[in-house]
């Protein structure tokens, strides 16, 4: 399993559109297999940092997932959304391997 952690930087006073740009993606990255494990939006603390966890059984089915997210309707309208919206200022992506102990 490879889990992919984005941390973004946003505009503040454009969180809700951040919100809703979220859960766009959380119903289409689980739309094409992956595990969304949600977006964290900015509560305490700095204002225009927010960070998204999801999860793909393997690299071959993450590189397989951002293939569809160039061609599929929905992807491209969220990705327009926020490019629209301006939201997000800018994001930076990080791979990892998840550890839960004794959980499967």
């Amino acid at each position: 399993m490879i889990t992919i952690h984005l941390r973004y930087e946003i505009d503040a006073a454009k969180v809700d559109d951040f919100r809703e740009y979220g859960r766009q993606w959380i119903r289409l990255v689980e739309k094409v297999g992956g595990i969304h494990h949600g977006y964290f939006l900015p509560s305490e603390g700095d204002s225009d940092e927010a960070f998204a966890l999801f999860s793909f059984d393997s690299l071959a089915a993450y590189e397989q997932y951002r293939i569809t997210a160039t061609t599929d309707a929905e992807c491209l309208a969220a990705y327009r959304f926020a490019e629209e919206s301006g939201c997000i200022r800018r994001y930076e992506r990080r791979f990892l391997t998840p550890e839960f102990g004794d959980r499967a």
